[in-house]
């Protein structure tokens, strides 16, 4: 018998990546709406910086949207009804946000502290599901590397 997916399953069919109306589905109207709005945000204020990947990490981490010139950007998680992103900072980018520690939202800084450090960097990993959790990241990823176009 098979299980009814739960809220943040992945999607874990590896025989092809998958497409806009398949993560639709999956994600629900209210986390593509986040999926899109970070999309079309990343090309606009990086244009022609990153070309987004499709990973696949697996049965259990399914697939996954990377965002990478050199170092990793960011990288977009579809879910089952959950939008996350996930976003390493490094050293240097550890020490800018603790520069600006009391700027960032309460709830970024309890994520920023309980994340676990690794010899890359603090791995934080962001549940998308409001505006304003959109705008923290957006926030925290033009800090790790700032646009290129202005708004």
């Amino acid at each position: 018998m098979e299980q009814l997916p739960q809220i943040g399953d992945r999607i874990s069919d590896k025989s092809a990546p998958p497409d806009g109306g398949m993560i639709r589905d999956w994600m629900g109207a209210e986390a593509f709406e986040h999926w899109t709005e970070l999309q079309s945000w990343i090309e606009a204020s990086y244009p022609g910086v990153f070309v987004p990947d499709w990973l696949y990490g697996g049965k259990k981490r399914g697939w996954s949207l990377r965002y990478k010139k050199t170092k990793a950007f960011c990288t977009l998680l579809p879910a089952y009804r959950l939008l996350s992103v996930l976003v390493v900072l490094g050293k240097a980018e550890r020490e800018k946000f603790e520069e600006r520690r009391y700027a960032w939202s309460p709830q970024m800084i309890t994520l920023y502290d309980e994340a676990r450090t690794y010899t890359d960097g603090k791995w934080l990993t962001l549940a998308i599901s409001s505006v304003d959790d959109r705008h923290d990241l957006m926030e925290l990823v033009s800090m790790k590397r700032p646009p290129l176009a202005c708004f």
